[in-house]
């Protein structure tokens, strides 16, 4: 048998530890150390925005005009292409076929066009003979009428070839451009940025959730800025503005303004997501940096504050008849 005092010994000890545990658990749990530190203003007043660099006449989704599969691939990732360089080609074979049909309509017109003439001619040289008859009693007037007839009903048939022949001439330009349009091409000189499709895979026409091809002129790069509608009026196109690259504040780098898009647009997320945030609107301000103070990438995060007056001032300038932008 256990002593009489260990039951009350075990209760004593219990309600200790559970107090321990109370007291021990009740503890504010220490807030953890960001990874990264954020960055810090620069100026006293200022508005925050989010930014994302890209491509000075922004990031050109390439598309194909016609779907089909991609027969052959000629961009490749960090390419850079002039103007009117094939980036890849769609499966012609059909198009081909076709282009081959209409010239084969085209050689069939121009036939009907020197056989018609042919016929005029005949026509002509029979209206002749019958006119340069003299004695009327040789040949009746209904013959006269007849190959007159014929020479109007065979200059009728010889117009009517040459429009064949024009028409099978347009059937032959669009099949060329039907061609031409199976190979699509760089819009601008600039540079690969991604690829994602390659041979032998489905080219859609139209509007895709993930372009074929990106391409963007890296000659100058733009960092599009997100102002919130309710920081939109205290901005100003004469402050300065400082990015700081997301993930490492010590790189940083003045900007410039390029130009405002004066249409106040639902924001959308900075994640890569296709889904829009309709929660806010902001307007977009488009600033330039010079590549060599911040070495960055396509598509890459800055956090951007932009020098701008407080409200007080701002309301100071409102009361003393200061129109506001």
């Amino acid at each position: 048998m256990l002593p009489k005092a260990t039951l009350p010994i075990l209760a004593a000890a219990g309600f200790v530890f559970g107090i321990y545990s109370v007291i021990n658990g009740s503890k504010p749990v220490p807030v953890a150390p960001a990874v990264v530190e954020p960055a810090q203003a620069p100026f006293k007043t200022f508005i925050a925005g989010s930014g994302i660099i890209e491509s000075q006449n922004r990031n050109i989704a390439i598309g194909s005009a016609l779907p089909g599969i991609v027969k052959t691939l000629h961009a490749r990732v960090g390419d850079r292409v002039k103007s009117g360089t094939i980036l890849f080609a769609v499966d012609d074979r059909e198009a081909q076929a076709a282009l081959a049909m209409r010239r084969a309509d085209l050689d069939r017109a121009k036939a009907a066009v020197d056989e018609a003439t042919a016929s005029l001619a005949d026509a002509r040289t029979l209206e002749r003979l019958a006119e340069s008859v003299t004695d009327r009693r040789a040949i009746s007037i209904e013959e006269l009428e007849r190959r007159r007839n014929a020479v109007l009903i065979a200059r009728a048939r010889l117009e009517s070839a040459k429009a064949q022949v024009l028409q099978a001439e347009s059937q032959v330009t669009a099949s060329q451009i039907t061609l031409d349009r199976l190979m699509v091409r760089a819009p601008i000189d600039g540079e690969i940025l991604q690829v994602n499709i390659r041979p032998g895979e489905f080219a859609m026409a139209g509007p895709v959730s993930t372009p074929l091809l990106v391409m963007g002129n890296l000659d100058q790069l733009h960092v599009r800025v997100d102002i919130d509608e309710n920081d939109a009026w205290r901005f100003r196109p004469g402050g300065r503005a400082v990015a700081y690259l997301r993930g490492n504040r010590e790189f940083s780098t003045p900007l410039t303004l390029a130009y405002v898009e004066p249409f106040v647009v639902p924001k959308r997320s900075l994640t890569g997501d296709s889904t829009e945030r309709v929660d806010m609107r902001v307007l977009q301000a488009l600033y330039q940096f010079d590549r060599s103070r911040l070495h960055a990438y396509v598509g890459q995060q800055v956090d951007v504050f932009i020098e701008a007056p407080g409200y007080d001032a701002l309301m100071s300038n409102a009361t003393g008849g200061d129109k506001m932008p």
